[in-house]
């Protein structure tokens, strides 16, 4: 009997000792549990009650409760809160200084900028009240105004966040007049890089757009080597003849639609019975300087250019003097294979001197290309190919241009893409280092490979100098003492042809 039952007691013996492993296990679990509670109820948990905002703006501002301020401005009275304009370093220094207003309960405010309105410093007092703002763009550039006026630095960030989200056509020249008058750098920067990717390929046919445009921005947008200049330099000549014209005959946004760069009523420059220059007329004086920034050098390498220039007579034919002179030098050089292109020139001599271009990309197909003028020899043409953009020397005896006998040239080329979104803002830019191509006869060289991230249409920039540049300055509106000289290939017009031989137009297509 006493064995059977050891053989009984033994197990519950067993069972116990595993029950107490058990227990102890749910000891040190309960343990973690309760350090992980322990933990997340020491942390604090920061939540946002909506309606206290809300009432504190109700109440507050809308119902001016408890205002131990009056501010009058603009004709209109605020009944307003120390403490919340106090976040304005404007009012802070007010109230806490030795001002008078330190101790009054009324303070006047003296209004000169045009730009403040009633309804903007109704939204610049009201966001001391609120932990949000709601920003209306065609009522930005008066808030940015006032907030500038306040010293509230966070309400300009903001205002600048919603002008570059907003820059278009409409948009563009006011925001950036706004952000050079306050200051704001990121919107300058950006607005100003929106109108030189558009000057050409939109301003070109909305007048009302283009007039809005000061003498001192368009002397920038013109002497920028990154401008994309759609066709060639003479595409910029007639833009800036157009701009002069609406400039010089105010006219309703309706009658501005109504005229073009091309129109007959840009021919106003041409009629005029004075042989003198127009560029030296009272009238023409104040706009001398933009046309002073185009590269006339590449305004001379096709006879319908220069026709068009001399019809015009809008820049002095002495102007053109020294680019014709060095032009011809160029050319000599070339002849005598003296000149085999530019080397391991400057990135400014580059950027000063260099051929600017373009040309858009409507579709997502095989397309070839090429500039027509003057090229000092160099028939180059433009491949894409959809993935990528490859340049090529073409050289066959039976086409009837000038072609150089050099086994092998070399230029000097940068490319830029960019595609862009409904509001014609750059949602991706592809630019090239400048490249040094050597090109033997009919040989071929890959520009660039095109990024995943752009779409069509593709706008298409182009920089390029194919010959070296002389040691001073042709541009007049380069003051530096550095090359400024780069022939090129140029004209006007995007004339398609199916023969590849054709060179008609300033940028001409050419058969696959």
């Amino acid at each position: 009997m006493g064995n059977v039952v050891d053989k009984v007691t033994s197990p519950i013996k067993a069972m116990r000792g595993t029950k107490r492993k058990r227990e102890d296990n749910d000891s040190d679990s309960n343990e973690e549990i309760n350090d992980l509670l322990d933990k997340s109820l020491a942390t604090p948990k920061r939540k946002k009650l909506i309606s206290t905002a809300k009432y504190i703006y109700q109440a507050l501002f809308k119902e001016e409760r408890n205002s131990d301020i009056t501010v009058h401005a603009l004709g209109k009275v605020w009944r307003l809160h120390k403490v919340y304009l106090s976040q304005s370093p404007y009012f802070a220094s007010m109230f806490n200084g030795s001002w008078r207003e330190a101790d009054e309960d009324y303070v006047h405010i003296e209004i000169i900028d045009p730009k403040i309105t009633i309804e903007s410093l109704y939204s610049v007092f009201g966001s001391l009240y609120m932990d949000e703002v709601s920003l209306e763009p065609r009522e930005i550039v008066s808030i940015l105004a006032t907030a500038t006026l306040f010293q509230l630095d966070s309400l300009i960030d903001r205002c600048a966040e919603v002008m570059i989200e907003t820059t278009n056509a409409e948009t563009a020249v006011r925001y950036y007049e706004a952000a050079c008058e306050y200051g704001v750098k990121s919107v300058k920067q950006s607005t100003f890089g929106w109108m030189l990717v558009n000057l050409l390929s939109l301003y070109y046919k909305n007048g009302k757009w283009l007039r809005l445009i000061s003498i001192e921005l368009m002397e920038l947008l013109v002497n920028s080597a990154d401008l994309y200049v759609m066709q060639t330099e003479l595409s910029l000549y007639t833009l800036l003849r157009f701009w002069m014209f609406l400039k010089l005959h105010p006219l309703s946004d309706e009658e501005c639609d109504k005229v073009t760069a091309s129109d007959e009523q840009l021919q106003y420059f041409a009629n005029r019975t004075s042989t003198v220059a127009f560029l030296n007329t009272p009238k023409g004086i104040p706009y001398e300087r933009c046309f002073r920034a185009l590269r006339l050098h590449n305004l001379l390498n096709h006879h319908v250019d220069i026709r068009v220039l001399k019809q015009d007579n809008i820049i002095p034919l002495d102007w053109m003097n020294e680019p014709l002179f060095q032009q011809w030098n160029s050319m000599l050089l070339v002849d005598q294979s003296l000149d085999k292109g530019p080397k391991e020139v400057d990135e400014k001599v580059f950027l000063d001197t260099c051929i600017r271009c373009g040309r858009t990309l409507p579709e997502n197909e095989y397309l070839k290309w090429r500039w027509t003028g003057f090229n000092f020899g160099l028939d180059l043409i433009l491949i894409s190919d959809t993935k990528t953009l490859r340049v090529k020397r073409h050289h066959r005896t039976e086409n009837e241009r000038l072609l150089s006998l050099q086994v092998k040239r070399q230029f000097l080329i940068r490319v830029s893409v960019a595609s862009l979104n409904d509001l014609r803002q750059v949602k991706h830019q592809q630019t090239t280092p400048i490249q040094q191509i050597a090109l033997e006869k009919n040989e071929e060289a890959m520009l660039i490979m095109f990024d995943k991230e752009l779409t069509y249409p593709l706008l298409i920039s182009v920089n390029m100098l194919v010959v070296s540049p002389p040691r001073v300055s042709l541009n007049p509106a380069i003051t530096l003492a550095s090359p400024a000289a780069g022939p090129s290939k140029q004209r006007r017009g995007a004339a398609a042809s199916d023969d590849e031989e054709t060179g008609a137009g300033n940028s001409t297509a050419l058969s696959s």
